[in-house]
């Protein structure tokens, strides 16, 4: 039986899918390990393609029009955090590809509010790691409060961290990449770090206060003892920024902290930071580094990110 094109409801469009990134955290759904997840469900949450449709009430988008769809799928507009405008905090908020369907589809729908628009001169396959990866790391750098010419260290060159060197670079920021080897050297430098940290010949610590400590650390990588090594890193002031899923725990010396270092998280963003992400990324050639599977080979996409094969960024194109 000929499965039935999904239609838009209300307040919803129909996205006609060009292009998907695959992701760490899609394992969330193949593995059914989302809390609320409900099956049947399609993941991918780096869309990027072309409204083909619009469901009644919608006014923002017209058929035609080139959008992305992130890991934000969509808020409320009514708890408090939505009426101060952090639909990010939304208290119902959703999630593309597990609240509703993703992106490893020819079709999908989603909440119009979800959508971003893509720049014309942003190819589709380019355009959809930027929305997790880089709006992660990017909204992170802009709302840190760091300022041109500070140092910005970041810990990690892979999927996020590779990203985070490009941004940190085109922001006027001296970016320092941390490794734990000296495999990356090349490549952090051709990214755009004016220095490189090889953790398994060097204390990072040590040589980012050598070299006056870091405004702000960009933990990108989910290692957290690699994280806990450059801590100390830090200038006074500094900033440690968490963008990585790490689960086990920091250690934390209170003592360390009272020259005014402050630890924060960050999330992605809303749709708007999306764009924001993708009209920057396109003016100042921020690009992901990408491998392209045909959508009828998801399955050896997802192993190979999984595996961590893929450098940087596994994207599906129907």
């Amino acid at each position: 039986m000929e499965r039935e094109d999904p239609q838009p409801g209300a307040g919803e469009v129909r996205v006609k899918v060009e292009a998907c990134g695959i992701c760490h955290s899609d394992a969330f759904v193949k593995q059914g390990t989302f809390p609320g997840l409900k099956f049947p469900r399609i993941p991918g949450h780096e869309v990027a393609g072309t409204v083909d449709a619009v469901g009644e009430g919608v006014t923002a988008w017209s058929v035609g029009d080139r959008v992305g769809v992130g890991w934000h799928g969509g808020h409320c507009f009514t708890c408090e955090p939505c009426r101060r405008g952090r639909f990010i905090d939304c208290k119902n908020a959703k999630i593309t590809g597990i609240s509703h369907d993703g992106g490893y589809a020819e079709l999908m729908v989603t909440p119009w509010e979800a959508c971003a628009r893509i720049p014309d001169e942003l190819p589709a396959a380019d355009a959809g790691p930027l929305l997790c990866a880089g709006i992660t790391t990017y909204n992170a750098l802009r709302n840190s409060g760091a300022r041109p010419g500070d140092t910005v260290a970041v810990q990690g060159v892979g999927g996020l961290g590779h990203l985070a060197i490009q941004y940190a670079n085109r922001m006027g920021f001296r970016v320092v990449a941390l490794s734990s080897s000296d495999d990356k050297r090349a490549l952090a430098e051709e990214l755009g770090a004016h220095a490189y940290v090889d953790g398994s010949a060097d204390d990072p610590a040590e040589v980012l206060q050598s070299m006056g400590g870091a405004d702000v650390l960009l933990a990108t990588a989910p290692h957290s003892d690699a994280i806990a090594k450059a801590m100390g890193g830090l200038a006074a002031r500094g900033q440690l920024l968490l963008v990585a899923a790490a689960m086990d725990p920091i250690p934390v010396v209170p003592m360390h902290m009272l020259s005014g270092k402050r630890i924060q998280g960050w999330p992605s963003g809303s749709a708007m930071d999306s764009e924001d992400t993708l009209r920057f990324s396109a003016l100042h050639d921020v690009r992901a580094r990408i491998e392209t599977y045909p959508l009828e080979k998801v399955s050896e996409a997802f192993e190979a990110m999984m595996k961590n094969e893929v450098r940087f960024r596994a994207v599906l194109e129907p």
